[in-house]
This record gives structure tokens, sequence and C-alpha cells, in this order.
């Protein structure tokens, strides 16, 4: 099988936002669009307001007038599920229940051809699980859009045991002639996207409950050292706390209460309080009117260091290197030390985090002006760097290490000293998912990364980011993470057998 002719009729059912949506991708790609729902005129509704997201788009010069015109006439509201019974592919997109899920393929197929496809746009329902209530569950795949479905280009095909694979693979290629770019997955909890990200949120909400930084500084970070598009509590609250609470709690439940996925108990007591994110005017951030828009916690400017040392030609050192140059500052290269610290600042000595927190390094090296510095995407062009201090560390290696820092062009956020800092933390976390569930057999290694790069916009994949650092740095983050916060951390079977066979952690 291949993709379906764009002459085949196509139906949606459900006519919120998502269905909505998926209709008038359907509807540009050249197919009849049948739009159905059980609530009295909102089929016709979303239609309307299809049309004028079309002229919109037309009237900025994103659309061609004549393909919007011809996908507008595409699409007819049909009354009753009756008027579906000539459609090749029905997608359905109602609400998150499993009963009503089934209820509603169930009663579709008496009424499609045999030759119909029947597509769930679900998030959270196992494939499986629908499918089992159908005479004939190898025609049901998965057809996860992501909101908003014009414009996210990531489609999650998804394969329940009984799903026939020429099925899934006609969904993935009529996907692909639609626009999107599928990714292949089976029916497990959290399909990839929802699975793989569950550490992006957990462990900045994490570090929150920690008091390691506030929202703002949080958010920040992520962004300005991370790379990433959106912090955790900024991207919670545009999701909604409610929202993205639920998916973990879900997440957290189908892998048997597995402490990774562990819900958090701030964002818990966000939801009981109503701070639902911007839906509601507040969540992490306010943003009711007149609201000051958050602003991060960074170091007052420090002079910079009369003397200043990089060890090696880590990428770390080497990037202070090149910055250092630029903004005219003078230094001296010295070879590696056994320590692994990157570089010395009059008498403040920074290293870049292994999991452990600055504090036991400055007490397993006996040197109590320890700081510890953050990952980031790309140190050379990073505007901010995370910095831990030990607790004995002295105010004057602080400021030293600050003025470092800022006279390397950074934007210096001092966080308390949790283990792993932020970056760091949050992307070997990643990784152990990511390479978690390419082992299970969910997805291949360079759907993953494709889909964290499309699904929730990663500036990364998290294998690539891997491979850019090296497994051995996150196996070791992890095992020091482990050894001090638990079970949590615990690197998983595939990333352990890179470490110890020096073979590539799942190769894309």
């Amino acid at each position: 099988m291949t993709a379906l002719s764009s002459r085949i009729p196509v139906a949606v059912v459900g006519a919120g936002t998502m269905g909505a949506g998926i209709a008038q991708v359907a509807a540009l790609a050249g197919h009849p669009v049948l739009l159905h729902d059980t609530r009295p005129g909102a089929a016709a509704q979303a239609i309307a307001g299809i049309g004028r997201g079309l002229e919109a788009l037309v009237g900025k010069g994103r659309l061609d007038a004549a393909l919007a015109g011809r996908a507008q006439a595409a699409l007819r509201p049909a009354d009753t599920l009756e008027a579906l019974a000539g459609c090749g592919l029905v997608i359905e997109a109602i609400v998150e229940r499993l009963d009503a899920k089934t209820g509603l393929f169930q009663a579709l197929e008496t009424l499609v051809a045999p030759d119909c496809l029947l597509a769930t746009n679900t998030s959270s329902i196992p494939v499986t699980a629908i499918g089992a209530a159908l005479r004939r569950p190898e025609r049901l795949g998965g057809l996860h859009f992501f909101n908003p479905a014009p414009r996210m280009p990531l489609v999650e095909i998804v394969s329940g045991l009984d799903t026939g694979p020429a099925v899934a693979r006609t969904l993935a290629d009529t996907a692909a002639a639609w626009g999107k770019t599928p990714v292949m997955t089976r029916s497990t909890p959290g399909f990839i996207v929802n699975r793989v990200a569950r550490p992006f949120y957990g462990e900045g909400l994490r570090l929150l409950q920690e008091q390691a930084l506030d929202p703002a500084t949080l958010d920040h970070v992520m962004r300005a050292c991370g790379g990433f598009r959106m912090g955790p509590c900024e991207l919670t609250d545009l999701i909604g706390q409610d929202v993205n609470a639920a998916v973990s709690h879900t997440v957290w439940t189908a892998f048997h209460h597995a402490p990774r996925f562990e819900p958090s108990m701030l964002q818990q007591e966000l939801v009981a309080a109503g701070r639902l994110g911007r839906k509601s005017g507040r969540g992490f951030h306010d943003y009711r009117e007149g609201a000051s828009a958050p602003a991060p916690r960074l170091a007052a400017p420090q002079p910079c260091p009369r003397s200043i040392t990089l060890y090696g030609d880590g990428p770390l050192a080497a990037a202070l290197g090149r910055r250092l140059q630029a903004a005219g500052h003078a230094f001296e290269q010295a070879a590696p030390r056994d320590d692994g610290r990157c570089a010395q600042a009059d008498g403040a000595f920074l290293y870049q985090t292994d999991g452990r927190t600055a504090t036991q390094r400055a007490h397993e090296l006996n040197q109590p002006a320890t700081l510890l510095l953050d990952l980031a995407l790309d140190p050379d062009t990073a505007a901010c760097m995370p910095l831990a201090a030990a607790l004995q560390c002295p105010d004057a290696a602080r400021a030293a290490a600050t003025g470092l820092l800022q006279a390397a062009g950074f934007e210096v956020a001092p966080i308390g000293d949790a283990p792993g800092m932020v970056v760091m933390r949050t992307v070997a976390m990643l990784v152990n998912e990511a390479a978690d569930t390419v082992a299970q057999g969910v997805c291949s290694a360079a759907d993953v990364d494709q889909a964290m790069l499309l699904g929730v916009n990663y500036p990364i994949g998290p294998l690539a980011w891997c491979r850019r650092i090296g497994a051995g740095t996150v196996g070791t983050v992890l095992t020091h993470l482990q050894r001090s916060c638990g079970e949590r951390y615990r690197p998983c079977v595939a990333l352990q057998s890179a470490i110890h066979s020096g073979r590539p952690l799942h190769d894309a």
C-alpha cells in the first residue's frame, strides 16, 4: 500500500481544535473532507473557522488563494456517522476516553467499507486497547498529530499489537503526502514524544523543588545556555499545568510508578490552586494585565581576575579561550590536570559538572574554592552560564569565577549546589530515556531524534547530543546522580552497554 489518493474522501470525527486542524491539513492536501461532531452545528462552525483562518493566511501571503479556495470547497459537515460510509480513511479526534473511542470505532466498523482505514489521534490511550474491541483491529492505527496540526510538522504513526504493517505504512505515506514528517512507534505509554520529553519537565520542576533556582532563572538558563526554545516553566504554562500534570501522571501510572516519571508535587500544588498557566492568568509566571515579565536572577558585574589559567583543550576550556581572546583578555594555557579542572581564576577552581555537587567535589579534592559550570549547547555562543559554588567556597573565589565568566561574555546565573546542575542533568535524563525507548523497540534511533526535534522543537536530538558529549559523560553524570539522589537516575542498560563496549549508543 502507498499514500491514499487525494481523490479518496477523508473523514474526521471531532470538530474541536485538533479535529479541525487535521481536517484543514487533509483538505489542503486535496482530499474531500467530511467533518463530524455529535454537538449540533459544531462541524459547520469549525469549517467556518477554518475558512477564516485560510483567508487570513492568504492575506498575509502565506497561502495561495486558489489552494485556499479549493480546500474550503473540499470541506463539508456531516450530521451523522452514516454520512461517512464512503470514506477511505476516518480519523478520530474526540475526548480522551477509552470507552468513547472504542464505541465510535465499533459503530464505524458497521458503516464503512472493508478497505477503509481507521485512525486515532489519541496521545495517551494505547492503540492496542482501542483495537481490542474491533472485529478487524488490523486496520486501526494511530495518527498522532501535534497541536496546532496545520503548523506542527510531526505525526507519530502508532502501531498496536494488531495493526497491519501495510496499514501503518499507508498512514505514514499519507501523512508524508500531506506535508508532514511521520515517525513510526509502537503503542507504548506516551509513544515517543510524550515519553522522552518527561525529563525536560520533571528535572526542571525537581530543581525548583530543591530550591536550586527560581522559575524565571530556570527558563532563562534552558534557553540561553541549553538552546531550548522555551524553558520548562513557561512551556508548561503554555500547555496548561493541568494538562501537563495529567500526561505526567498517565505515563507514571503506565510505567508502574517508575521513579524517573514521578510527577511533581510543585506542579500538583499549582493545579490545586487553579494556577494553570496562560489560560488562567497565572501559573509559574503571572500573565495578568499589568504583570511584569519575569526576570532571571543574574550575578552583579565583577572585575576580571588578575590571573586566568585554562587547562587542556576540552570543549569548555577551548571555548573560554576563544571568548576571552576575542574580548581582549590575557590568559595562560596549561596541560590537563588529573582533577579535570577546566579553568583557574585567581584562587577559584572551575570544573564542568559531572553529577556530583560542588560541595562533594571540594571535600574530595580538599579544595574549598571549587565551583562548577553547566553544559552548554554551544559554549562558543551561549549567552548564559550557570555557576554553582561549594558551600565551603570563599566569597572571593565566587567573585573571581563570576568575573572570569563575565569577561568571557557570559551572563552568570548563580544557582544552588544541585547535583548535575540544570542543563547537564536534564540532557542526561533525556538521553537516558531516548536510549531506553529505542532499546525497547518502540522506535528507531533516527525517529526518536526526529520526533524530539519536530514534536517539541528541541535544538538537537537526545541521541545526537549524546554523540556530541559522549556516552561516558552521560553515564558518569547519571551514576553520580543515582548515588546521591536514588533510583530515578539509574543509567539504562543500553547506555551502560555502550559505555562498557565502547560502541556508539544507538548510532542513527
